[in-house]
């Protein structure tokens, strides 16, 4: 169970609904994509770093019995909620494999599209994860992600320093893992490197309020993500405490606004 460890915030019940959270703010940008990416009925699509299989679901429904989704994700627990998912869904065109993008080879040949969002950012070797997913898709194939571009405009206004201690923090302990949370920087020179050439880019970040439910999307992270530094023993458990009064504070406050961190979507494709 090392791997399911190695997850940040783990790989449990509560990290399972934090994602289903996550995906259901995205869900309408990411529909889009798909559909300007030209993911439509019949497609096979290759669904790298699926967690518990949020947009696998989305994307078989969309691509049909005629379809496939290949759902490749390094933790067992994650592909075992996902195959249960499916199962109640009735859904039979979702093959789900527990590998590793970086070490493992990618059980998918000749699809139509890959799509990966939040993945990028955390690995070791994005080039090398993304040389394998070129190879998965056929000539003229189609890559979406969405990655972060730059998470330093992340805010909770009016501005408060626990939360830019906080934001430092993550990002800190982000890289030490071996991940880079801006990699949508470096996506421009990867991309062409790899063998893709870019179709569009384009920036995602938004301004929201308290009613609104991309709130809830920063707001669970600042949550949820103290208590993983004070386990890792970067920080005390007042520290973590006074970073939760502060959301408190302005999820209480009908003035105060989140800057959501500035995502990158790309659409490219094989070449």
């Amino acid at each position: 169970m090392s791997e399911e460890r190695d997850y940040l915030l783990g790989t449990h019940d509560a990290e399972v609904e934090r994602l289903g959270l996550q995906h259901r703010v995205w869900r309408p940008k990411v529909l889009d994509a798909w559909r300007r990416a030209g993911i439509t009925v019949g497609s096979t699509v290759v669904d790298a770093g699926a967690g518990p299989g949020w947009a696998s679901l989305d994307l078989a429904e969309i691509v049909g019995p005629g379809g496939r989704v290949h759902a490749l994700e390094r933790s067992a627990r994650f592909v075992d909620v996902l195959n249960r998912s499916a199962a109640a869904r009735g859904l039979r065109n979702i093959d789900a494999a527990t590998v590793d993008l970086v070490t493992d080879p990618l059980p998918a040949s000749g699809a139509d599209a890959f799509w990966i969002r939040w993945v990028l950012a955390f690995v070791s070797d994005p080039a090398a994860v993304l040389a394998k997913l070129h190879a998965a898709l056929r000539p003229g194939g189609v890559a979406v992600i969405h990655e972060y571009l730059d998470y330093g405009t992340f805010a909770i206004l009016p501005d408060n320093p626990a939360i830019e201690d906080f934001k430092r923090l993550v990002v800190d302990d982000w890289r030490a893992t071996g991940g880079e949370p801006d990699i949508g920087r470096f996506l421009p020179a990867l991309l062409p490197a790899s063998g893709f050439r870019i179709r569009s880019m384009q920036p995602i970040v938004e301004t929201v309020r308290r009613g609104d439910l991309v709130w809830q999307w920063p707001a669970t992270w600042v949550r949820n993500y103290p208590r993983h530094l004070v386990e890792a023993g970067k920080v005390d458990q007042a520290w973590a405490d006074h970073v939760t009064s502060v959301l408190d504070a302005a999820e209480a406050d009908p003035n105060a606004v989140i800057v959501t961190p500035m995502v990158l979507e790309v659409i490219a494709e094989k070449v």
